[in-house]
């Protein structure tokens, strides 16, 4: 029964790791396979920006001669430059059914951190907060929504039997669409009738300039979040560059006041919800697929993946419900436009104010997704240095 740890290159031996979640989700109903030229795209340094603010190492695992699980281990430098924690992370962690390669593929992940001076390891993030991030331990039952993680119930076992830890939870919200309570209502159409207050769909021709500014308001509104840390200028260009083919403008949108940008809420057809049955293959046929879709059938769900206000508004209390017409917006937008329902995620449990707005707004939690960590034995914690 002998479990054999193989380290794979970013962009070059990967193939085996891509493969790793077939095997794991085989039989899944609930899970949608990635497309793999997208995946490929993301592990591979010259066409992923994160590699040149992170390092990477890739890990499978073999039981048997059989493939059994996956791992992937990486610093993030702008998160040591922000933090100064020692802090290196997991992620794409699927494993078989099997406490012991869950444990020899978190070894593996932390050997190579401690190697570069880590003192803590935190995840499953691949690679970083803003993409998947966190073990699914409840609503296994559902598809994940768009660049949202799955995992198999046995999952947190391993994690747990593992010596991880929780560190925090992250909540995935879902409103049925159509279901607005009688004082968010109130709060948007007072917000509507300000001669001063606009909300205007994003340009996705000038995506570019448009995603300046939703960043600006991003890192204004989570910059207290934990784990946080801002894109840098490449992973926002290649953001634009991504949203420009699959955004549906009349779902996203900004808020101005007296012209100038204060607010934003972006939100995204579910790509999931239309790829299912690609078997994460693009090719002529899929494609179409794809575009018909998107843009003319449309999917019936969507992943409100960012709302904000930024700073210079909050206290204010003239503005005080902008927030909550924002959400009131997405919501009649998406109803004209035929979206059934969305998800709102994530939140982290701890963030009470954003919890009750959403609350407030007939939502509920139907997804936990948990973040680990644990020491690494051997080296100093930043805190006790």
């Amino acid at each position: 029964m002998a479990i054999q740890i193989r380290e794979h290159t970013p962009g070059k031996d990967i193939e085996d790791f891509i493969r790793a979640a077939r095997v794991v989700y085989a039989g899944d109903p609930a899970w949608v396979p990635p497309l793999e030229m997208d995946l490929r795209q993301r592990l591979t340094p010259s066409k992923n920006p994160f590699f040149h603010r992170g390092e990477v190492a890739l890990f499978t695992a073999w039981k048997d001669g059989k493939l059994a699980g996956r791992i992937s281990a990486q610093l993030d430098h702008t998160h040591l430059d922000r933090y100064r924690d020692k802090t290196g992370f997991f992620g794409f962690f699927d494993t078989i059914d099997d406490d012991e390669v869950g444990k020899a593929l978190l070894e593996a992940a932390e050997t190579w951190l401690k190697k570069r001076g880590m003192a803590r390891m935190r995840g499953p993030l691949t690679f970083h907060m803003y993409e998947e991030a966190g073990i699914l331990i409840d609503g296994f039952d559902m598809p994940p929504h768009i660049l949202m993680s799955h995992s198999r119930r046995w999952q947190q076992r391993v994690c747990e039997n593992a010596g991880l830890i929780k560190a925090k939870d992250l909540y995935a919200w879902r409103f049925e669409v159509g279901k607005i309570p009688e004082r968010a209502e109130k709060a948007w159409a007072e917000t509507k009738k300000m001669p001063e207050v606009k909300l205007r769909s994003v340009k996705p021709g000038k995506m570019q300039e448009e995603l300046t500014q939703i960043m600006r308001i991003f890192n204004d509104a989570w910059e207290q979040n934990w784990g946080h840390c801002p894109a840098n200028e490449e992973e926002v260009k290649k953001t634009g560059e991504e949203l420009r083919l699959i955004l549906d403008p009349e779902l996203a949108f900004m808020a101005e006041v007296d012209g100038k940008v204060v607010g934003m809420c972006i939100a995204i057809p579910n790509v999931n919800e239309v790829i299912r049955d690609f078997d994460g293959k693009l090719n002529p046929l899929t494609i179409a697929k794809l575009i018909y879709r998107l843009k003319i059938k449309r999917p019936k769900t969507a992943r409100l993946m960012m709302l904000g206000i930024g700073k210079e508004l909050r206290g204010m209390k003239k503005y005080g419900y902008l927030s909550h017409a924002l959400y009131v917006e997405v919501a009649k937008r998406g109803e004209k436009l035929g979206y059934e329902w969305g998800e709102l995620s994530w939140t982290l449990e701890d963030n009470k104010p954003i919890n009750l707005g959403i609350k407030s707004m007939g939502a509920k939690i139907y997804k936990t997704y948990r973040i680990y960590e644990r020491p690494i034995e051997g080296v100093a914690s930043a805190a006790a240095e």
